[in-house]
């Protein structure tokens, strides 16, 4: 029972060391990319370093750790063209998505959007993996879309680009966090080969089209062929590109350790940190009326995280009930009725388990029989 304990307390206390490094790489690295953003607005370049960054470190990263390679995936090829590379392209988008709405809209606005994303969860959850969910869970639902609604109406720096991007970068993800969890589960690849693996496929699959958009345009814009512009760029296109590393390691991580709902929990959260950070370092306008709104959709949040909780502890419960949920109804057998039934004889051997007849049941003694009981 203690050590049971003490391993509990360990997975609460590795849990929330990574959740804390989650939160501070990626509030951290939303505001540097918002900012890279304004002067750099090249969000497919911005998706693409970030990529090409996550590969490169994860070399090191999982010779380090060890990392045996997936034996089964190399050999199951298939499981690339219907699981990997789909992952691959949904991550890349989701990403994009992401980056446009941080182009478009205030940080805080953005990531209001993504507070979504149980919303999301749930219904994928119950179409993808078939799981119900309480009432209660349904109802909290409610607080999250009407906050997102009212933070939207009353956004001062409102964009029907950045809304979109945001919600589509929001799906994507939730997408991406029920199937990479299926895909741990389906070919126990470690979570840092999965993670190399979608970044070198997205990077690979859409570096093509980065030649025709962004390659072209920032080749022939003599602002950013100036030596001060172009290392300025690739500074702060580095450090993001670090901070993404630490930040997916992490959430891969956490998706290794956690279910999918838990993963989106504790990623609903860090919406809220991020939005808080976002406000104080970044000072983008907001309305009271918007600060309501982004209020009510973290109290929606919160509302969320607890029935989600009262949920696994019920299910807890019902996993060490015993089997037998009712008593069998036994007729209790009367002495007289036992005796009127049998004999003296019987009821000896009755007791001992064995009920022989004295006499062979026919003339040749090799053909006795045993009488049923």
């Amino acid at each position: 029972m203690t050590s049971h304990r003490h391993s509990l307390l360990f997975e609460c206390f590795q849990i929330g060391s990574l959740c804390l490094v989650w939160y501070s790489s990626s509030a951290v690295g939303n505001v540097i990319v918002k900012e890279l953003l304004e002067v750099f607005p090249f969000p497919l370049t911005v998706t693409l370093a970030q990529l090409l960054s996550i590969w490169i470190l994860c070399v090191p990263l999982m010779q380090v750790w060890k990392v045996p390679p997936p034996e089964y995936l190399h050999q199951n090829r298939i499981y690339y063209f219907k699981v990997i590379i789909p992952l691959a392209i949904g991550k890349f988008l989701a990403q994009l998505s992401s980056h446009v709405s941080l182009w478009k809209v205030p940080v805080s606005y953005s990531h209001t959007i993504k507070a979504t994303m149980p919303l999301f969860t749930v219904v994928l959850s119950r179409l993808i993996l078939r799981e119900k969910q309480t009432s209660t869970i349904y109802l909290t639902l409610i607080p999250i879309v009407v906050g997102v609604v009212i933070a939207s109406v009353t956004e001062l720096s409102f964009n029907m680009t950045g809304l979109i991007s945001a919600l589509l970068s929001t799906f994507g993800f939730s997408l991406q966090n029920i199937y990479s969890k299926k895909s741990l589960k389906d070919i126990a690849i470690h979570h840092f080969v999965l993670l190399s693996l979608l970044a070198k496929i997205g990077f690979c699959l859409f570096m093509p089209f980065w030649f025709f958009f962004d390659g072209y345009t920032i080749y022939y814009n003599e602002k950013y062929r100036e030596y001060k512009a172009m290392l300025h760029a690739i500074f702060f296109l580095t450090v993001d590109g670090v901070l993404s590393f630490i930040h997916n390691v992490v959430a891969f991580t956490i998706i290794s350790l956690v279910s999918p709902l838990s993963y989106s929990i504790a990623n609903s959260t860090k919406r809220i940190v991020v939005i808080s950070v976002s406000l104080f370092i970044l000072q983008n306008p907001v309305t009271i009326t918007n600060v309501v709104g982004m209020s009510i959709a973290a109290i929606g949040v919160m509302f969320y995280n607890k029935a989600k909780y009262d949920q696994r502890r019920i299910q807890h419960k019902e996993t060490i009930l015993p089997l037998v949920r009712s008593e069998p109804n036994l007729t209790p057998l009367k002495h007289d009725d036992l005796s009127s039934s049998h004999t003296p004889s019987e009821l000896t051997a009755r007791h001992h388990g064995l009920l022989l007849e004295s006499r062979p049941s026919n003339d040749t003694y090799g053909n006795q029989t045993f009488k049923d009981v």
